[in-house]
């Protein structure tokens, strides 16, 4: 089992930054891709970006690409999105997901998600 809790979100005008964490505790071989998704209201759920414990591959969504950079702290089972550049488009819950295969996350399938965390951008 995998315990996935974000932290970070919040309210910020449009051109802020903001950064969400994402603690992990568990079975560390199915955190070997940490990820994470957001969700808009009325909307589908969306992949952000995910980044790979074995050799730090990263993978970004189109929509965040040059804007969101993730990275995770091996040691401390911890993965952070870094956002700049927030656009009231980027308003949504984002939730962190992990899973042992990288093409699980890519399919937006993993098997782990984490509670989610409201982020508001206002214009």
């Amino acid at each position: 089992q995998v315990q996935l809790v974000e932290s970070g979100g919040g309210l910020v005008q449009a051109g802020g930054s903001l950064r969400l964490s994402c603690a992990a505790s568990g079975r560390t071989i199915s955190m070997n891709c940490m990820a994470w998704f957001r969700q808009a209201p009325g909307k589908e759920r969306e992949f952000v970006a995910a980044v790979r414990r074995t050799d730090g591959r990263t993978d970004y969504g189109d929509s965040v690409k040059g804007r969101f950079t993730i990275s995770r702290d091996n040691a401390r089972n911890t993965v952070y999105l870094q956002m700049n550049s927030l656009k009231p488009e980027d308003t949504a819950v984002y939730y962190c997901a992990a899973d042992m295969d990288r093409s699980a996350v890519v399919a937006g399938t993993p098997g782990y998600w984490g509670q989610g965390t409201q982020v508001t951008v206002s214009s």
